[in-house]
């Protein structure tokens, strides 16, 4: 056995030829030892061979400490730098904090300060303490007091309420703080002008632009009081009204839009962005999207798809007198007399958006709607009753949740009759998470969305599908 193998294993090597050696040259230099001591203490020149023998050991230490100097950190010319993973070298404490990343949580935050000099240093000052990085700033003077709104990247171990005690201590009053995400890092600006683009697109934004304007809260319109007041019912000015955590809009058709946030009172900047988005969409009118798809159905038949809005009332009246008593009353479970007038309400983009079925024939035959209903959404559908059975209601049912989704909602829900067997089919073709309430003979299905994998669902077209484009 060699002695790789005895040293692989662990076993000891004993080399007893390098011993040997080792033992014969100390007996060597003892004896060169004691013939040297023996010369220099017997010797007439012991003296001068002992000075000549200190100069040169004193010579060669110098010459020894130059070249260590010189050469002490070069490596072995045999040295290739091949060692095992284990012996590489570790990074040192120095080199961690540019090769390690810290986990990082996204916060917005709004305090009350006074409005006086050193108060916003003094902020930035103790979140600074506790390694917050402040992303973006925003001011709202309001008197005497200010109100600063941060978004702040702090140590993922930091919690909300060591943030909270932060500020509090630094002068903050009245704080509120929740987590962001990366949408928030768009600047304040460039948000407002893409929300007002897509309302200049589309009526129907309103209340999405609305709602991603002012985050969390509970939009509702109102229509007009009657009479020709101009007015809205509750008498709210053209230039609207603040009251703390709501907020009242005169709609352009002179009713009134409402927008409640009870955990977080509104700014005047945020009421000033509110309403001019709200002016703009008076300005430029109703208006919806004008792209249609032509679908295939199975038998043959060819049918459109488009938005609609109030300019197709006459033609949506009457598809109700095609439509039987039955058909109506599982619709808008109540009077089929209140059908027509309630029309004008689903057709009108202020409240949420319209897909409309037309026939070859110029006819509608089925409507879908989708209807912003404070912070839930509604869906609800009518097929004319010689269309009905053909795939058409479960169409419109997919285009709408693809919509809902793409609007940012987090759940749909339908409100029918328990023997609509139809509806219920269509919902549980969603293929999403569904709750189920029933209450004397009401039932009301809600849906789940879950982004991206729900319009992917939602959205695919059942049937072999063109878009034509005005």
């Amino acid at each position: 056995m060699s002695d790789v193998t005895r040293a692989k294993r662990g076993r000891p090597v004993h080399h007893w030829r390098r011993d040997v050696v080792e033992l014969a040259a100390l007996f060597t230099a003892v004896a060169v030892a004691d013939g040297v001591a023996n010369l220099v203490g017997h010797g007439p020149d012991g003296p001068a061979l002992l000075a000549v023998s200190a100069a040169v050991l004193v010579a060669t230490a110098g010459f020894h400490t130059w070249w260590a100097r010189r050469h002490g950190h070069a490596p072995p010319t045999g040295d290739t730098d091949a060692r095992p993973r284990s012996e590489e070298p570790q990074a040192g404490p120095s080199e961690l904090p540019s090769q390690v990343t810290e986990e990082s949580t996204l916060w917005r935050m709004r305090t009350t300060v006074k409005d006086a000099p050193g108060s916003l240093a003094a902020l930035c000052a103790a979140l600074a303490g506790h390694r917050v990085d402040i992303l973006s700033l925003q001011t709202h003077p309001l008197g005497e007091d200010t109100v600063d709104e941060f978004l702040v990247r702090a140590p993922g171990a930091l919690a909300a309420a060591e943030i909270t005690r932060a500020v509090a201590l630094a002068g903050g009053s009245g704080t509120w703080i929740e987590r962001a995400d990366a949408h928030d890092l768009v600047d304040a600006p460039t948000r407002v002008l893409g929300l007002a683009t897509r309302t200049a697109l589309d009526a129907a934004e309103l209340p999405l632009a609305l709602r991603q304007l002012l985050g969390r809260c509970t939009i509702r319109s109102l229509p007009a009081a009657s009479g020709g007041s101009g007015r809205g019912p509750e008498g709210v000015p053209v230039e609207g009204v603040l009251e703390d955590t709501v907020m009242r809009l005169r709609a352009p058709e002179g009713g009134v839009i409402t927008v409640e946030r009870p955990y977080l009172p509104f700014t005047p900047t945020e009421f000033a962005r509110a309403r001019a988005l709200v002016e703009l969409d008076a300005r430029l009118g109703p208006r919806v999207p004008r792209g249609q798809d032509v679908l295939t159905l199975p038998e043959g038949n060819a049918i459109t798809v488009r938005r609609a809005d109030i300019g197709d009332l006459a033609a949506a009246k009457a598809m109700h007198e095609r439509c039987s008593s039955r058909t109506l009353g599982m619709r808008y479970h109540g009077p089929v007399g209140d059908a027509d007038r309630y029309l004008r309400h689903l057709l009108s983009p202020r409240f949420g958006r319209t897909l409309a079925v037309q026939a070859p024939s110029g006819s509608i035959v089925g409507l879908g709607h989708l209807l912003w209903d404070g912070d839930e959404t509604e869906v609800a559908l009518l097929i004319e009753d010689q269309w009905q059975r053909r795939g058409i209601g479960a169409e419109l049912l997919g285009r709408l949740v693809a919509m809902a989704v793409e609007a940012g909602c987090e759940s749909v829900y339908a409100v029918t009759q328990a023997s609509n067997t139809g509806m219920v089919a269509a919902m549980r073709g969603l293929d999403l998470p569904l709750d189920y309430q029933i209450e004397e003979g009401t039932l009301v299905i809600t849906a789940r969305l879950d982004g991206a994998a729900t319009r992917a669902r939602a959205g695919s077209g059942r049937y072999d599908e063109r878009v034509a484009r005005d």
